[in-house]
């Protein structure tokens, strides 16, 4: 400020010194004494710019006292701002983080709701599934209420949430009476299948019935496939009466049926034989057939093996000493007394006994080979039904799946009723593949090895037979000789 007064100051001395210089120059006196002239117009510039001077500062000083005042308000008012911005800004950062906390709490509160009314639903499916076959007509408008509250787009959601409590208020009334029994109307289908009305007193897991014309008095159940509580009446009169007085007065002896109704539901499973097989379709026919026919041609078999005549050692030992003492006539006499496959054998050998042992042989051989194919027919059969009556239950098990599917594709997977027809066909016709081919390999395992050893009896009787003949070539009738054959027999 100070230098920009000296510099007006010093713009007006000039200014006004050019300006008496220049009137010094034009007037008289200044011709007379130039320098008086000019010091004293100097003197009077001088004063004046000193006056000017003065008033300059004069004004200056006025004006500064209102300007430092006008610029102390204005600092003020620029700390007030600055400090009210400084409050604003944390008011808004406040209120940004207020607002994010609360979008966080609602985001939260919506996820509760969402896990409340999933618990909400849960637990109404669970009350459903736990309720006794009487209490459904009981809280059926309840448990639809809350069911469909949830998929009605009308309903607000505390609306929702009104039905769903409603229904868990009802549960815990549930709970209370079931302490000490409950006692409530309904109706039930008695053992003619008519709809009848009366009173139901439930008391923990059993409940009984009464109609309201007294007639029909039982428990309360749920048949296999109906959806409505079915009567079964007691057998003893003394506990129908029981049961009609607790009914009736809410007092006296409680008929308790300790397995609950299962051991009815277990007696309704029951089936007949011919119920059973019917269930298993039109494979169970071939399987029938492969079993009967298996079954007789093993029986037939068993007695054609069992009858036939084993050879005694005493026997055979008399034939060979028949044959050493070259005796043809008691040879044949003593191999006609072996009977069976051993002895026909032997007779067949004994006939050719002049022959050599070549051709001997060849005719026992020719007469085991016979009694082979006679031992073993019939056994292929039985091995043939051994195999194929488990692929014939595989069969049934394939297209009872096969009807399975189908029933799903037309009534869907929820009647379980509708599907138990394939999987009767699928599991029971490889049950009754299996019952037919494990016995029937059995069998066919015994005759086999039974066969077996009768041909081994041959072989045995033929090999001791060609030995004797080697050790006693065939000699006339007369040559007899006594030969100890012991260590030929065994």
């Amino acid at each position: 400020m100070n230098t920009i007064a000296l510099f007006v100051f010093i713009t007006l001395m000039l200014f006004f010194t050019d300006v008496r210089s220049v009137r010094a120059e034009n007037s008289p006196e200044a011709a007379e004494d130039p320098f008086g002239h000019a010091a004293a117009t100097l003197r009077q510039q001088l004063d004046d710019g000193l006056a000017e001077l003065s008033a300059l500062r004069e004004q200056i000083a006025s004006q500064k006292i209102p300007l430092n005042r006008k610029l102390n308000d204005l600092e003020n008012e620029l700390v007030r701002v600055r400090l009210e911005y400084q409050k604003t800004s944390r008011l808004l950062d406040s209120s940004t983080l207020d607002l994010s906390n609360l979008g966080n709490e609602i985001k939260s509160r919506r996820e509760e709701a969402t896990y409340l009314s999933n618990l909400l639903g849960e637990y109404i499916r669970n009350f459903e599934s736990r309720l006794h076959i009487s209490e459904i007509q009981r809280y059926e408008e309840s448990l639809e209420t809350a069911k469909l509250a949830p998929e009605n787009s009308n309903l607000s959601e505390q609306e929702v949430y009104q039905a769903q409590v409603g229904l868990v208020t009802a549960s815990l009334e549930r709970l209370h009476d079931a302490l000490g029994g409950t006692r409530f109307q309904g109706t039930a289908v008695d053992a003619g299948g008519l709809v009848r009305s009366g009173t139901f007193v439930l008391v923990g897991p059993a409940a009984l019935f009464c109609s309201d014309d007294g007639k029909n008095i039982g428990t309360a159940e749920q048949r296999l496939g109906s959806l409505e509580p079915s009567i079964i009446d007691f057998r003893d009169p003394g506990d129908s009466a029981a049961a009609a007085k607790i009914i009736a007065d809410s007092r006296g002896y409680f008929p308790l049926d300790p397995t609950l109704g299962n051991a009815h539901k277990i007696e309704a499973t029951k089936e007949t034989f011919w119920e059973h097989i019917r269930k298993g379709g039109p494979v169970m026919i071939p399987i029938f057939v492969l079993a009967i026919t298996a079954f007789l041609m093993a029986l037939y078999k068993c007695f054609i093996l069992i009858s036939l005549r084993n050879p005694s050692p005493e026997n055979i030992r008399a034939f060979l000493n028949a044959v050493a003492r070259r005796d043809k006539n008691a040879a044949m006499r003593e191999a006609g007394s072996i009977g069976g496959p051993v002895g026909a054998m032997l007779s067949a050998g004994v006939a050719h006994l002049r022959e050599r042992c070549e051709l001997i042989e060849e005719v026992m051989y020719e007469t085991m080979l016979a009694t082979r194919l006679k031992l073993q027919g019939l056994l292929p059969f039985i091995a043939i039904s051994a195999s194929s009556a488990p692929l014939l239950g595989l069969l049934g098990t394939v297209t009872g799946i096969i009807n399975t599917f189908k029933l799903i594709t037309v009534f869907g997977s929820g009647d379980v009723r509708s599907l138990s027809g394939g999987i009767s066909e699928a599991l029971i016709t490889t049950k009754f593949g299996l019952i037919v081919a494990v016995p029937s390999l059995l069998l066919h395992a015994f005759l086999s090895r039974k066969a077996r050893g009768v041909v081994a009896q041959m072989e045995k009787a033929a090999i001791s037979f060609i030995n004797q003949v080697n050790k006693t070539p065939f000699a006339p009738a007369s040559k007899e000789a006594e030969v100890d054959v012991s260590g030929i027999v065994e």
